[in-house]
This record gives C-alpha cells, structure tokens and sequence, in this order.
C-alpha cells in the first residue's frame, strides 16, 4: 500500500515536471527560433526596406524595448506618416502609412519677393517625401526670407492638396503684409551727446517720407549688430574710453508694422591723451627716431583712430628701416582721477614669417593681375600685417569688387604664410543718361557709356557727350592705369566742344582735337600728372557789334601745348572734407608746334578746419598769370573771373570790358579767395542739406587790344552771400544768393545762381 502511494507520487511529479519543461521549450522555440517579420501596407517601399529598421535577430528575444526602438527608427526615416509594431505569436508586423510623394510646389500671394528667391530658400522639392516637419522648417525660411526684407508681419500657410498614387501637390500661400517700419529710435543713458546727435551716427534709421530710396528705416538685426559697433567707434574717437552699450532691444508693435528701438548706453567719463612715449626694443634703433611720427600732443582728447593710425604709421617707418619682422603694440595705462591716458607704443621684434604664396580665388573676369599688382607683399616678402592692411584697402580701392577680403594662413612651414586674396565681383559697365540746369550753361543733357574694367585688364574706356543751351561737348577717354607695367597712368582723349559766349563777349568758340595724358604718385597724398594737347580753336560767329578786340581774333590757330599738374591733397575726405588741405600748381607751355605760343601758371589751394563739431570753416585762394611768347594772347586762352568763380558777379562778369560794346575780353593775370563756413541746418544729416555762408574777394586785369579801346581797372571785387547745397540723390543742387560789395561800374553782377544736375 505505501509502494502503490509513492509510485503515485513519483509519476505525478514526473508529469508536472514534463508539462513544464514542454511549456518551457515551446516558449523558448517562440524567442529562440526563425523570427517572422510581416510587413504591411507598404506600397513604395520594399519590405525589407522596412525590415532592415526592426533591430531583432534570430537568436534574440523578443521585447518590449526592441519593439520600442523599432518603432523610432521607422519614424526617424521621414518615409512613413504612420507605424504600428506588434507581436502575433512567434511573428512581428510593422504596419506602416507611407508619407505621400511631392508632385509639384506652388507659392501664392508673393509680390514682394520672386518664385526664383523662395524656390531657392525651401529644401522641399518635386520627388521628395512630404513630411510635417520638413514642411515647417520651410515655412520658418520663408518667413525668415521677408523679415530679412523688413515685413515681419508675414505669414505663410501650406497647403496640401491630396493626389492619385500617394501624390500631393504643396502650395505655400503667402501673406507678406507691410514693410515693418522703424518707428522711434531712443537712446537710454547719453547725457554729452543728444538722440538726434547719435541717430545721425547709427545706419538704422526711422522712417520718415524722405527716405524712399533707402533700406536703412527697415529693422535689420544685423545692421543692429553694426550700428553698436558704430556708437562705440564715434565714442571712442571722441575720448570715452570707458564707453558701451548695454543692450540694443528692438520692441515690434502690437500690429507688428513697426519696430521701437531703444539703445542703453554708458557714456563714462572723456579722457584726454596724457604721456605719449615710444619704447623700442630692437638693436641699432632709438625710440626718439620714432617719437617724430607720432602726431599727437599732451592734452588732446583721446582718439582710437588715432592711435591705430600710429601703429600703421609706425609699423611702415620700421620697415623701411630694414626691420622686416616687428611687432608694435600700444599699451594703454588709463588714470581715471586725472581724466588722461598715457601710451606706450611697444617695438617689438615679430615672429620671422615670410610669404610662400598669394592665392587669389573669386575673380571670374578680372584677370589675376591687376589685383596682384595692387599687393604691397609678393612671395618672398617678409610677412607684414600693416602692408596686409594697405594691400586690402588699394584693392577695395579699384572699385571693381564688392567685397574684398585678405587673411594669411599657415604655410607649408612655421615660418611661411600664405595670402588668400577673395574678392566678388560686382558690375563695372555704366550707361548714364543726365539732365540739368545752371544759370551758366541753361539747360543741359548728358548720355556717357563706360567701362571700367575694361576686358577685366583694369583698363578705364569711357564715351560721352553734353548738349546744353551754352555749350556741347563729346568726349573719348582711354585711361591704362599701369602703363608699361609700372605705377603709370596713361591714356589718350579725343574732344570736340562748342561754347556760345554770345552773351559774354560776342563770339563762339570751337575746338576739337587730342591728347595724352601720363599720371603718377610720389605718395599717398602727392600725385604728378603730365599732359600733352593738340587742339584747334576757332573764334566764329563773331557778332557785327562785337568788340573789335574779338573780331581781330575771328579764325582759327592750333595750338600745342604739354602740362603739369601737382597735387597735395591731405583732405580727410574726398566729397565732404572736415580737415586738411588740397593745393594745386599747374603749368604749362604752348608753342611746341602750333601757332599759339604762350607760357600759363595757375596754383590754387584750399584749407579745411572744424570750428565746432558741426561747423566747417574753409578758407582758399587761387591765382594765375599768362605770358605770350612773342605772340598776343587769344581771348580763348586767357582768364575770366566771374559766376562759380567769384559769386555775387555773372560768368565773365568781372575783369576787362570793351567800353563801346560791354564786351568782356579777359586778362592775362587773376587771382582771387574765399571764404566759407559749411553748417547744418537742422534737417536730419541724411538728408545731406547743408547751409553756408561765404565772401569772394577777387582781380582780373591786364587785358590787351591795338584796336579797342578797353576798360581795365584792377581794382578789388568783393561779394558776400550765403547758400543750401543739397547732396540729392538725382546729383548736387547749389543755390546762392550774393550781393557784390566791391565792383566797378561796367562789372556785370547777380544775385540768385542755381545749379541742378541729375543721373538717372
């Protein structure tokens, strides 16, 4: 009975024991065995396509993490809009949406900006997989597109319009809304400087009716980013060292048409320069050989571009020392209880690099040449940042580039650097089409074509002619800026003018004829330029009741002719000069050939100084005398004084004077001055309206005739008057109102002289 009991027991332990280890393997046989993976709904895609996503191999069990992971790398492929991953026994489906293909992108609603601009922006294209995000992302690059155009008030809004065979067509449908405006711009901390003061200084502007030709009243976060650095340049200059912003905000309105951009700023105190030393470390060379150059005084207020034009001033002395390798750097010890900074300016020997190669890249039709022969370095050189600097202002300076930039790498060895030299091309052909008035010539029309660049050789090619109510003109120009290969200017005119002094002096004057010019320059600011003319002049038309002083002169003579010009220009600026001087001594001698044999000296000069910070003071002067070699001067080669010569007296109004005729028939010597103060008058400084006020003082005399008899007095003419000058975008508009105060009898004046020329 206990046998049969036990006997029982075991077989019953023994079956439990069997249906487990069954129940066992049949699950292990499910995780262990070959891994059944459906796939459905695909259409495009190839299952195993689909397969190669689902991590599980044969031999791995099947998880719930490995399903998870699944399920993300089928949707981080883009291709699917919808995935379900499940487990069906032994067996794994992945049921998949696939996202539809593009068929065709469309925008709607753009007027502002071109199908070519926004089709190049979006990343979407015909053929692509459509997918939510993609989409997005190109809606925020179109957005991006029209704020970078100041219409932050854009929307764009895609829609899809569902096709056969899983197609969409997209279409992006575009509310540009207005160009969001500048509002106001403030300023949050300047006490020494007013708003308006540093609204001038800053490029971004408000807007305003007057600015129609311009961007700067739409909000740029970049132009926000330079008008900071602006700020701190124009404070730095004028001796807040301590100067910075602390944040540029710009707020969008409510109606998201205009922006409010507020600046805060500390303005700190103004420091003076204190004591200005030189400490060079180099062998065989002095600190008081440098200490001549340095232009700046104890007591000056402090400037930043002064002192960075001392290290380039005193960068160029020491190399052409013969110390190639050097390192100059101010250091800066600032005492802010006494206002002042003291400088040292540290020589230093550099590091020994020489120039391994000039790469030049961004030049398509400009040939490698002429931007080659404008670098101060060549291969070989020792490498010199402040000769880097010059290389990149003389190439910007050709005006054939858009941007320019030179930067030095490392060469093929530590002690070698190679210049890259990348540059963008812009256009250089111009046809200009002009229209004008003047109270000298009336009514004027001019039509030019030049090229500048010419077959990208550098070369200047220019054609134009002028029609006026007084005078014609036509003009051909050749101009080869590096004749021979060398710092030579040299070109040829071809001219022919007609003037009309009927008005004047009774006669029209002819001349057509050829020249040839060679320029060249001693240094930045001294420039030698040598002429040679051939020219036929005819006096013609000469009135019956004109001057017997002219009708003796009627016909025609060739004259010959080779002249000089030397100019110092020291000027700050070249059209709206602050400081400096401009000074010019011309001669020349006719007779080389020819019938007309004369000798003509002319030296005119001009100083420009502050008076104030907004006042320009301006005094100038010019004289000339001509004397005939054996042969009387013809009217049309001596001197007249009158009109924008000596305002306040007509064109050739002042001088010597037939007494039965009025006539004016000129003199051999003039000379005359002026002076001006330039000031604003209260219009915002973009407008470019300047006031001023002037007094001409002036001679004319020494006229000659053996048959008139002429009116020659050289007495002293003088003339006050004030003026606007007006820097317009169609061309310079001058008016000024003068009162002669010192003149003779037979002298003709006027009052008003307006002068309007326009491009377009």
């Amino acid at each position: 009975m206990v046998f049969r009991l036990r006997l029982l027991i075991y077989l019953a332990a023994i079956t439990i024991i069997v249906g487990v280890s069954s129940e066992n393997t049949r699950l292990y046989a499910q995780s262990v065995g070959t891994i059944d993976i459906r796939v459905e709904g695909a259409q495009r895609i190839e299952p195993d396509t689909v397969r190669s996503y689902v991590p599980i191999r044969a031999g791995q069990k099947i998880t719930t993490q490995a399903l998870d992971e699944a399920l993300k790398k089928l949707f981080a492929t883009g291709l699917f809009a919808d995935v379900i991953v499940r487990r069906e026994g032994s067996a794994i489906v992945v049921r998949v949406v696939e996202n539809p293909i593009i068929n065709r992108i469309a925008f709607e609603g753009n007027k502002r900006v071109s199908n070519d601009i926004l089709e190049d922006e979006v990343k979407l294209r015909p053929r692509i997989v459509y997918t939510r995000s993609r989409v997005q992302n190109d809606v925020q690059r179109l957005i991006d597109v029209y704020r970078r155009n100041g219409r932050f008030a854009v929307t764009v809004e895609p829609k899809v319009i569902q096709l056969p065979q899983n197609r969409v067509d997209l279409i992006f449908e575009i509310t540009e809304g207005p160009v969001t405006e500048i509002r106001r711009i403030g300023f949050v901390g300047n006490v020494k400087y007013s708003d308006s003061d540093l609204r001038s200084v800053v490029r971004t502007k408000e807007t305003a009716w007057y600015r129609f030709l311009t961007a700067d009243d739409i909000y740029d976060p970049d132009r926000l980013t330079f008008d900071r650095e602006l700020l701190r340049r124009f404070y730095l200059s004028n001796g807040y060292a301590d100067f910075r912003v602390v944040s540029a905000i710009a707020e969008l309105a409510p109606n998201r048409e205009g922006f409010f951009i507020t600046f805060t700023i500390e303005e700190g105190e103004r420091y003076r320069f204190g004591k200005i030393d030189v400490a060079a470390k180099l062998r065989d060379l002095s600190s008081d050989q440098l200490k001549g150059l340095i232009k700046v005084k104890n007591g000056d207020w402090y400037n930043a571009d002064v002192v960075k034009n001392v290290v380039l001033n005193l960068t160029d002395a020491v190399s052409t020392l013969g110390y190639a390798f050097v390192d100059i750097r101010p250091r800066v010890k600032r005492k802010k209880k006494e206002r002042v900074i003291d400088i040292t300016f540290r020589v230093r020997e550099g590091p020994r690099v020489f120039v391994e190669r000039i790469d030049i890249t961004g030049n398509v039709r400009t040939i490698d040449s002429v931007i080659r022969r404008e670098m101060v370095l060549v291969e070989g050189d020792a490498f010199n940042a402040s000769k880097t600097r010059r290389a990149r202002k003389k190439i910007r300076n050709l005006g054939f580039f858009e941007k320019v930039d030179v930067k030095n790498v490392v060469g093929s060895r530590p002690d070698k650097t190679v210049l890259q030299v990348k540059v963008r091309e812009r256009s250089t052909g111009e046809i200009s089409f002009g229209a004008g008035f003047s109270t000298t010539n009336g009514f004027l029309g001019n039509v030019g074509i030049r090229e500048r660049n010419l077959l990208g050789k550098g070369q200047d090619l220019l054609l134009k002619t002028t029609i006026a109510a007084e005078s014609s003109e036509i003009d051909l120009q050749f101009t080869e800026p590096y004749f021979l290969d060398r710092k030579l200017s040299g070109g040829f005119d071809l001219f022919r003018t007609t003037k009309d002094l009927q008005d004047e002096s009774s006669f029209q004057r002819k001349s057509f004829g050829a020249g040839l010019r060679l320029g060249f320059e001693y240094s930045d600011i001294f420039r030698q330029r040598l002429r040679y003319r051939i020219t036929r002049e005819e006096v013609t038309d000469v009135a019956s009741i004109a001057s017997l002083a002219i009708q003796e002169q009627e016909g025609a003579a060739v004259k010959s002719e080779i002249s000089q010009i030397l100019t110092y220009d020291g000027r700050d600026d070249l059209f709206l000069p602050t400081k400096g001087v401009v000074a010019r001594f011309n001669t020349a001698l006719a007779g080389l050939g020819g019938v007309v044999k004369y000798i003509r000296t002319n030296v005119k000069a001009t100083k420009y100084f502050p008076i104030t910070e907004k006042f320009i003071g301006s005094i100038g002067g010019s004289a000339g005398y001509i004397i005939g070699l054996g042969k009387e001067i013809r009217i049309v080669d001596r001197f007249f004084l009158g009109g924008p010569s000596l305002r306040g007296f007509s064109v050739a109004g002042a001088g010597p004077r037939d007494e039965t005729t009025g006539d004016s028939v000129g003199g051999k010597f003039f000379y005359r001055g002026s002076a001006q103060v330039t000031f604003p008058i209260g219009l915002p400084s973009e407008f470019g309206v300047k006031g001023r006020m002037f007094s001409d003082i002036g001679s004319l005399s020494n006229s000659e005739s053996t048959l008139a008899t002429i009116t020659d007095e050289k007495s002293l003419r003088a003339s006050v008057g004030f003026g606007l000058s007006w820097r317009s975008p169609f061309g310079p508009i001058l008016l000024d109102f003068s009162k002669a105060l010192l003149k003779e009898d037979f002298d003709k004046t006027e009052v008003f002289r307006f002068d309007f020329g326009v491009k377009f």
